[in-house]
């Protein structure tokens, strides 16, 4: 078979319509699916290019003028029928440069097209119904938030009145169910919103401190009522006043606490604040919410965060709730372009971490600073006292600090080898103090071990100890250059 039967043969079984025309426009050559796709039939032959492609052929003396470019360029061409009727193609020409003939490649893409539109009208169609459900949600909640709003208002009045013990009982349950109608108004609206896409942050310079301390105002009462010790520690590094959506923030961290609190029944909760991170113009805040409650494997954190979902079926029998909670956080995080994180343990306790970005305030942002390390907190404890004692004035560089460090890291190992978790957690303690200043890779390593120690991990803290000995004794090794 020659060279140019084997040309034919393959044009002939293309899909896409193939036309070889001359310098004068006039077609030599169609394969199968140009005629069947143009229906010229056996008349294809001898028909100028430019009645074909009418838009992209202009017909110039015995010769034709070309509009699209000749080359690899693909142009979107409509193509039309010997009957006049037409259809959308993806066309390419190209010359044979030794012959002077052209050769048009043309694939339909009508399909195509007809998809398209229906996608657009798909789309069209859902955002609408979207707006439709949106708007519906809206009304309905402040349709129902003014009727609940009423009774617990009147609920309120009638309290400080009342003195008979069994009226007063069912005024406060009529309280309580009001208070938390009101919370799974507020979630559903939200929710509604972040899906539309309509939900807008708000960020305003506030003070930190104050909106921590708001927070373990809301949860202090009800956490020790059930027996459980409350930890709170913000790091020093945490400046007093940051520009950001407070009330989102607030939001975020009332869910979480309010989670630990329901799911713990011994033990403790613990909220930690640590700035992990700053540029010229805003910091990251990353916050640990910790408890020793009922945890959770792997296969039931996968559900945490997917819209009205709960770990299963007897958690919202026992504990209630709608599964749009931590949803609803997981969105917030994002636009604060953050994320969120869960480690549990079935049985063990659950630790969650989110990260957030604010800005810095104005009248305290220190315009000279492209970036800044790590810092870990310094948190109050009974060792405190005596490691102030202790001059660390040379900080983490210095090798009395190292020595100090690798004998706490042996003790630790002691106290997680003799399962002594109270004191291991003071040693840990003692190691958060002394890395205080270190730089970023040892102070991750710190942060992952006391997670690890708090969930009684032991592979996790054999694993953390071992990093952070070998980042501790890196120190000691002379740099490169020194003698």
């Amino acid at each position: 078979m020659s060279q140019k039967d084997l040309a034919v043969l393959l044009f002939d079984n293309a899909l896409e319509i193939v036309l070889a025309f001359d310098d004068k426009g006039l077609i030599l050559y169609g394969n199968v699916a140009a005629h069947e796709k143009l229906e010229y039939g056996e008349d294809l032959v001898g028909v100028p290019i430019g009645n074909v492609f009418p838009n992209a052929f202009k017909k110039d003396g015995d010769g034709w003028t070309q509009v699209c470019p000749v080359g690899n360029e693909i142009s979107r061409m409509t193509a039309y029928r010997k009957n006049q009727t037409c259809f959308p193609t993806d066309m390419r020409i190209v010359k044979e440069e030794t012959t002077g003939i052209f050769l048009c490649m043309a694939h339909s893409v009508l399909e195509k097209e007809y998809l398209s539109h229906e996608l657009d009208q798909v789309r069209q169609e859902t955002e609408a119904a979207m707006k439709v459900k949106s708007e519906f949600v809206a009304n309905v909640t402040h349709e129902l938030r003014t009727p609940v709003n009423g009774i617990l208002g009147h609920v309120r009045e009638m309290l400080p009145e009342e003195t008979d013990k069994k009226k007063l009982r069912q005024l406060n349950l009529i309280e309580h169910c009001c208070v938390q109608m009101n919370k799974l108004i507020n979630n559903i609206l939200d929710f509604s919103k972040l899906e539309a896409g309509k939900f807008v942050l708000e960020p305003r310079r506030f003070r930190f401190r104050d909106m921590i301390d708001y927070v373990v105002a809301n949860h202090k009462g009800r956490i020790t009522e059930k027996g459980l010790d409350f930890f709170v520690t913000v790091s020093p590094g945490v400046p007093e006043y940051i520009v950001g959506d407070e009330l989102r923030i607030v939001q975020i961290l009332n869910n979480l606490l309010s989670n630990a609190q329901k799911f713990t029944s011994v033990g403790k909760i613990a909220l930690e604040v640590i700035k992990t991170s700053g540029m010229k113009d805003s910091i990251e805040l990353f916050f640990l919410v910790n408890d020793t409650g009922i945890g959770m494997d792997a296969k039931e954190q996968d559900k945490l965060f997917q819209s009205f979902s709960q770990v299963d079926a007897s958690i919202s029998r026992k504990y209630g709730g709608t599964g749009l909670g931590l949803s609803i956080c997981r969105q917030l995080v994002e636009l604060m372009n953050g994320s969120i994180n869960v480690e549990s343990v079935k049985g063990r306790g659950t630790t969650f971490s989110f990260s957030v970005w604010v800005g810095r305030d104005p009248e305290e942002a220190d315009t000279g600073a492209e970036e800044e390390s790590f810092v870990l907190p310094k948190p109050v404890s009974v060792l405190q006292d005596a490691l102030e004692d202790e001059e660390q004035e040379e900080g983490y560089a210095s090798a009395a600090n190292r020595e100090k460090l690798l004998k706490s890291l042996s003790k630790l190992i002691l106290c997680v080898e003799m399962e002594n978790w109270e004191k291991a957690e003071m040693f840990m303690e003692t190691i958060r103090q002394l890395t205080a200043d270190a730089p970023q890779d040892v102070s991750r390593t710190v942060l992952r071990l006391k997670m690890a120690i708090q969930k009684e991990n032991y592979e996790k803290i054999s694993a953390g100890i071992e990093t952070l000995r070998g980042l501790v004794e890196a120190q000691e090794e002379p740099s490169i250059g020194e003698t």
